[in-house]
């Protein structure tokens, strides 16, 4: 254990030299900084990773412009993402989790998502989250204590979902105060992003906006309400103006699709100064969702295509989660990558699919990770062997089915439960229409 102590310390101490390094003139020093790093780092660590930011240094190409985006932030915030996130979550984190995994048997998380309210001040057509209801929350002291037993876990990554995470803006900031060595990132709708909160991010550095975008103005206030587009532009303006990092977070649907993975919707919000860009299918959970939003295949075909087509060409990190499984292997949800923690306690396998065997106020995180649904998840994982077909819910419904009944989880939705098969039933021939798409872009490689 000393050992493993010593060594960390070389490692934060060797990272810490390297960036001051950089800082100086990154455009001149970064391709100096790939020597050594392949000079000191073992053959076989990372060797992706290397190759593709050595191609990217060498032909100047967008990742390349994005890195150089980067050191465009404000020092502190910018030093953060590199600390805790690359250092802490990637990397010291991904060795204590592995251990960990070895050791309990179980699934062990690089990230956890929780809700800090049910409460939103919006209602947006098509989120379950808005079926909730606005009575749920967790307290401070709940949130400390899951950050303290995930970090015990390598878990210094934790993501704000809701509910709206800023209606508790205060306490965000205050656990970022408690918990320094970690990064934290809020899904949010951005409208209660102000000049305060900015000087508050400022101050601690290491919380990041994920703000949601459904599209350019009638696209989104068809769904967000009207007036939203234009109070989330002030919000990225004003984080742009603060040089504070940001992304942005799109549900694409049957009515949005296009909008979203248009050219100038990329370069509006490149423009606006985001670094990353997270897409979601949209999902038919809750007994009121509504289903015709969810995209067909010839529309789930065009989002697969456009989004990997610019991601070659702009200084814009992005990732698909329901097209991009073949990068992380598959479903990357029941703590192989995240959880998720609901304002009331519960331990969800995903932010999508609301059943649980477990409370956080009644065990602890890792036995949750042990309850028997998350386990009966860690045994089946991955669902398909097709990577465009990842999740139990969505194109392997009857895996959902299979794993609520056999371990007996319950409807965490306390409004209006929802029973898994009026939940698979929605998705069930959506899976079957989807699958003949599915395998032919599999089998192209592409």
């Amino acid at each position: 254990m000393e050992r493993k102590r010593v060594v960390e310390k070389m490692q934060g101490f060797a990272i810490n030299q390297a960036l001051n390094y950089i800082e100086g003139n990154p455009e001149e020093n970064i391709p100096k900084l790939m020597a050594l790093v392949d000079r000191f780092t073992p053959d076989d660590w990372y060797v992706g990773q290397r190759n593709a930011m050595r191609s990217a240094i060498r032909k100047k190409n967008n990742w390349y412009q994005l890195i150089l985006k980067i050191y465009e932030l404000d020092a502190g915030a910018r030093e953060a993402i590199f600390q805790n996130l690359l250092f802490n979550a990637s990397l010291k984190g991904s060795a204590i989790q592995k251990e960990a995994e070895q050791r309990e048997g179980c699934n062990i998380p690089w990230a956890i998502l929780l809700d800090p309210t049910s409460a939103c001040n919006l209602r947006c057509t098509g989120c379950w989250a808005a079926e909730y209801g606005h009575q749920l929350n967790l307290s401070l002291e709940d949130i400390d204590s899951i950050i303290r037993q995930g970090k015990a876990l390598g878990v210094y990554m934790y993501i704000y979902t809701g509910g709206e995470p800023m209606v508790r803006r205060r306490d965000l900031i205050r656990l970022c105060e408690m918990h320094p060595d970690c990064e934290f990132l809020a899904f949010t709708n951005g409208t209660l992003i102000d000049e305060d909160f900015c000087r508050e991010m400022l101050r601690v550095r290491n919380f990041i906006p994920a703000i949601s975008l459904e599209g350019f103005e009638e696209a989104n206030d068809s769904r967000r309400g009207a007036g939203i587009f234009q109070k989330v532009a002030a919000a990225m303006a004003l984080l742009k103006a603060h040089k504070l990092p940001f992304g942005i977070s799109t549900c694409y649907t049957s009515r949005n699709y296009a909008d979203i993975t248009s050219e100038e919707f990329f370069d509006y919000i490149i423009d606006s100064g985001a670094l990353f860009a997270w897409f979601f299918h949209y999902m038919p959970v809750g007994n009121d969702a509504v289903a015709e939003l969810l995209p067909t295949p010839e529309q789930r075909e065009a989002v697969y295509c456009n989004i990997r087509a610019f991601r070659q060409m702009k200084p814009l990190f992005t990732m698909d989660f329901q097209n991009d499984a073949q990068y992380v292997g598959g479903c990357i949800a029941g703590g192989r990558n995240y959880l998720h923690i609901n304002a009331k306690g519960d331990v969800e396998l995903c932010v999508f699919i609301h059943y649980s065997n477990a409370n956080i106020h009644d065990c602890s995180l890792l036995d949750a990770l042990k309850s028997p649904i998350f386990m009966a998840y860690h045994d089946a994982q991955p669902f398909n062997e097709n990577m465009l077909r990842p999740c139990p819910m969505l194109e392997n419904p009857e895996c959902l089915r299979k794993m609520v009944r056999s371990t007996g989880a319950v409807s965490t939705d306390y409004q209006s439960p929802e029973s898994v098969d009026h939940l698979c039933d929605k998705t069930t021939p959506y899976a079957a229409n989807w699958t003949p798409t599915a395998e032919k872009l599999w089998n192209s490689g592409d």
